[in-house]
């Protein structure tokens, strides 16, 4: 069983290998998803960790929602967490859209900047 284990666990490994070294190196996970935002033009980032419920809220609605975002872990990037200390981030998540910052999570808020 421990056999089995082991080998299904090695097949996710490899097939998911690019997300798990880039997670690994901290760098953001730019959402796949396609929509009328843009992240270039909108500038759509969340700030958030792995462990946050909320920040899985905000994730939630923002694929709901098809919004392309960037996300940084601020535990595990550098430059989030630069990004995030700049933001006078308190607690999490913070998202931006362009210049507005909402901290936390405000469903009424996000889907107000997001219309």
């Amino acid at each position: 069983m421990k056999k089995l284990l082991f080998i299904a666990v090695a097949f996710a490994l490899y097939n998911h290998w690019g997300a798990v070294a880039g997670w690994l190196r901290g760098e953001p996970n730019v959402a796949d998803m396609r929509g009328s935002f843009s992240v270039t033009e909108d500038g759509v980032v969340l700030y958030a960790t792995s462990w946050c419920g909320y920040c899985q809220k905000t994730r939630e609605l923002l694929a709901e929602q098809n919004v392309p975002y960037i996300e940084y872990d601020i535990e595990r990037s550098p430059e989030g967490r630069r990004q995030y200390d700049a933001l006078r981030g308190r607690g999490v998540p913070i998202l931006t859209v362009g210049d507005t910052v909402v901290r936390g999570y405000n469903r009424r808020e996000i889907l107000a900047l997001l219309d």
